[in-house]
């Protein structure tokens, strides 16, 4: 069964997730690579992060008229995101979303910080941007389309699955 999630998602939501679970979100998802974890790290976030949810991806967006339209949003692998993830996650999110797994400085962040992973199905970019109601904004667009942090208005956005949970518990295992 597959378990509805509106975000921003608040604490209590997070405990009950358990390694396996199945979501989907409601609400307002960011999308964030690499150089977007590095910026937020030196400048801060451009927009509150607390009780977001973070996307590793990197849409493929169409410009018409100064109106921007999704293409395609599929999962990047986020262990590119290492290095800057548990930092990140201090400063709020509750779930973190891409492919691949993330290491166990990202566990012991989500431990820390009531968070879980979920996981994105590689090769389902199609699926994902028909959940994708509105593009709400931009921001950091000078670090190139695929890296700029896109605020994305979503409806039953999944499904996708816990990896890693609140508990420590991680499929990779």
């Amino acid at each position: 069964m597959e378990k509805k999630i509106n975000v921003p998602i608040k604490d209590d939501c997070i405990a009950d997730l358990k390694i396996g679970d199945v979501i989907s979100l409601t609400g307002n998802i960011l999308t964030a690579r690499d150089q977007a974890h590095k910026r937020i790290l030196e400048k801060g976030a451009p927009r509150d992060i607390d009780g977001a949810a973070i996307f590793h991806a990197g849409p493929i967006i169409t410009e018409e008229r100064d109106n921007y339209k999704m293409v395609a949003v599929g999962p990047t692998t986020s262990m590119r995101m290492n290095p800057y993830q548990s930092d990140v996650i201090a400063m709020g999110p509750k779930i973190i979303i891409g492919k691949g797994g993330m290491d166990d400085t990202v566990r012991e962040a989500l431990i820390e910080n009531q968070a879980v992973y979920a996981v994105a199905t590689g090769g389902c970019a199609a699926l994902y941007v028909d959940a994708v109601k509105n593009i709400e904004s931009v921001d950091w667009l000078d670090l190139g389309m695929p890296e700029a942090i896109w605020n994305l208005k979503v409806k039953d956005f999944g499904p996708l699955i816990v990896a890693m949970d609140s508990k420590g518990n991680s499929l990779y295992d």
